[in-house]
């Protein structure tokens, strides 16, 4: 893995989370259950005298444990088709200034294809190379369904799964989720297949013992151990519930199981933060209860189906709060309400949704996970403040998937967004659509088109390229860019194509120039 600025989240291709358990109950424990035992009598397997263990104190051995998880672990392997140059192409010198852009855009000037892309892709003709990946992954169902990240297998042409046993089967892909990161796998074995069960993330504390099983680094069946850092992490994603944990996490780990001392499933191992490529003892795990309602969803209809509200939202401050004369700085308050459930209901801009569905809301953040959670087609009772007092507003939800396949902009659209989720963050930075308002305070036309970025990290990829607050990225990919949705297909399109940057046109109160952004997850 190459070296990559500690800003950099990277997904690790496997898990390495620790849990320990408590010596005493270890040492009480009955004899090990039987992992075909459990599977023919379709129950999961779990940690010895589960029941009874209340309190963690640091154990003498986590063999028992990983003993009884093992045989619900599995390695995955991927085979997918990718293009590479051929000998004689284009070859620009090493350590030119313009290598790094030659290499990844081809030679400027070159015809174009009917797609708008070079015809020789990297500066020459490409060749067809049959390409290998690793992850990790785990059983959930005695039937054969197993559960991973979706970048493990995206893409792929055939799936091998090899199980504790060394027995290896094809999988093929039931439903995936790029907004989580989730893939459900499901392989045929003549036998009932050992597998374990999720448990409830939101009981997972701070400081409590968690325990990882994968394959890092292609080195097969491997365990780690450490403990729950943080909860309730956000990287980039709308979803996003990642318990943060020092257990060793590194490429080939992504898609495995973070274990409580219970032996349940509490997380799926996805990403990492290091300067260098490998583990510095900050790693993410996708919380359990995200990932079993994507789970059921995928293995239900082989798609998600979230629940849509149909508004633009940011979070409430303690200025805003004052201003309309609210007590607390909860809730999330309504910037836009375009066509859809909301508008129907009567919900206005200006509104803050302080109740959905019976429960209060904490933040933005809290509405869009409640909402996605909601039953689409279902009438939920949702209170709002407005002009100083309640509002109760009975909104039929709809579906956010055909929201945004309608043409809803992801970030800014019909869809509910919160607070940094509202602006599209990748690549380093935050960005809106351009707006004629927005154009009169940059004193650019007010005819421009484009991305305005709205912030920059100032240890992320766009400042290390100089970008900056109030850029106007007009271009990606030697496409233009209105919308975020068109960024977030344009980065997409680069990296199925196996680019590790890509071309974006900026222009800086009206000046143009070109910028090349790494995209690479890993």
């Amino acid at each position: 893995m190459k070296n990559l600025s500690p800003r950099h989240f990277l997904t690790a291709s496997g898990l390495a989370i620790a849990i320990a358990a408590s010596s005493a109950a270890f040492a009480q424990a009955p004899a090990t259950q039987n992992p075909q035992e459990a599977a023919n009598n379709n129950q999961p397997l779990a940690a010895p005298n589960s029941e009874a263990r209340r309190e963690q104190v640091m154990p003498e051995t986590f063999a028992d444990l990983v003993d009884q998880v093992s045989p619900a672990v599995v390695n995955i392997t991927t085979t997918s088709t990718v293009s590479s140059p051929l000998a004689g192409g284009l070859q620009i010198p090493e350590g030119s200034p313009f290598s790094d852009l030659f290499r990844e855009f081809g030679f400027p000037g070159m015809p174009q294809g009917p797609d708008g892309q070079q015809p020789f892709g990297r500066g020459g003709p490409q060749q067809e190379q049959r390409s290998n990946a690793l992850g990790s992954g785990f059983v959930v169902s005695a039937d054969g369904l197993i559960v991973t990240n979706n970048h493990v297998i995206d893409g792929a042409d055939e799936i091998e799964i090899e199980f504790f046993s060394g027995k290896t089967l094809p999988a093929k892909v039931v439903g995936k989720d790029e907004k989580t990161d989730i893939a459900v796998l499901k392989v045929e074995s003549a036998d009932p297949l050992p597998f374990v069960k999720f448990g409830d993330s939101d009981r997972s504390r701070v400081g409590d013992w968690v325990l990882a099983l994968g394959n890092p680094l292609g080195q097969g069946f491997s365990a780690s151990t450490g403990i729950v850092s943080a909860r309730n992490r956000a990287l980039s994603g709308t979803y996003d519930d990642f318990i943060q944990t020092d257990a060793a996490i590194n490429r080939g780990n992504s898609g495995g199981p973070l274990f409580n001392m219970d032996g349940e499933v509490i997380g799926v191992n996805t990403a990492i933060l290091s300067p260098n490529g490998g583990s510095i003892g900050i790693g993410f795990s996708m919380a359990s209860n995200v990932v079993s309602k994507v789970v059921e969803q995928l293995e239900e209809f082989g798609e998600t189906r979230r629940g849509w509200l149909g508004v633009k939202i940011q979070p409430v401050t303690q200025d805003i709060a004052e201003s309309l004369g609210l007590a607390n700085a909860d809730g999330a308050m309504v910037t836009d309400v375009p066509e859809g459930p909301a508008l129907d209901a009567g919900m206005k801009a200006g509104d803050v949704i302080t109740s959905f569905a019976g429960g209060e809301v904490k933040d933005p953040r809290d509405l869009v996970r409640r909402v996605a959670d909601a039953p689409v087609g279902e009438a939920v009772d949702v209170t709002v403040q407005r002009d100083g007092k309640p509002v109760d507003l009975k909104i039929t939800l709809g579906r956010r998937e055909l929201a945004e396949g309608g043409g809803a902009q992801v970030g800014k659209g019909n869809g509910e967004q919160s607070g940094s989720e509202s602006t599209s963050e990748l690549l380093g930075m935050s960005v809106v659509p351009m707006t004629p308002e927005i154009a009169g305070e940059l004193g650019v036309s007010r005819d421009m088109t484009g991305l305005v970025v709205q912030s920059v990290d100032p240890e992320g990829a766009a400042a290390d390229k100089g970008l900056t607050t109030g850029d106007v990225i007009t271009e990606a990919g030697q496409q233009p860019v209105t919308t975020l949705a068109d960024l977030e297909a344009r980065i997409k399109d680069a990296r199925d194509a196996g680019r590790k940057s890509i071309l974006m046109m900026v222009r800086r109160a009206g000046e143009p120039r070109f910028v090349a952004l790494p995209v690479q997850q890993n």
